[in-house]
């Protein structure tokens, strides 16, 4: 890939028990200690004939948002990629996929 192009990722993360998968131009290393930024998101044109309803709905979610602050636990890949293909979002329910396990408090109503 030459300099004069602009870099192109796939970010694969959970949020809410789904699995979201966008693509953005820039990513970075957050000042927030344990999240990662992004920046730039890149979804299919309007002007096209046939509109995907998953990824409308992902524009739709993110329209407006000029940077998103994703905790790295939630992250599960981010891929250098040509051309961005179709941003989805789906279900975590059978995936081969577990997320890193998060500590959970203990109970202090009871003694």
């Amino acid at each position: 890939m030459s300099d004069d192009q602009q870099h192109i990722y796939k970010v694969l993360f959970h949020n809410q028990g789904q699995i979201y998968e966008v693509y953005a131009h820039n990513i970075y290393q957050s000042d927030l200690y344990g999240f990662i930024e992004v920046e730039d998101y890149i979804f299919g044109k309007k002007t096209q004939v046939v509109i995907d309803p998953g990824e409308d709905k992902l524009r739709s979610q993110f329209d407006g948002v000029k940077r998103s602050f994703i905790p790295m636990h939630a992250v599960i890949r981010i891929d250098e990629v040509e051309k961005e293909g179709v941003a989805k979002v789906t279900d975590s329910e059978g995936a081969n996929i577990t997320p890193f396990p998060v500590p959970m408090p203990k109970d202090s109503g009871k003694s």
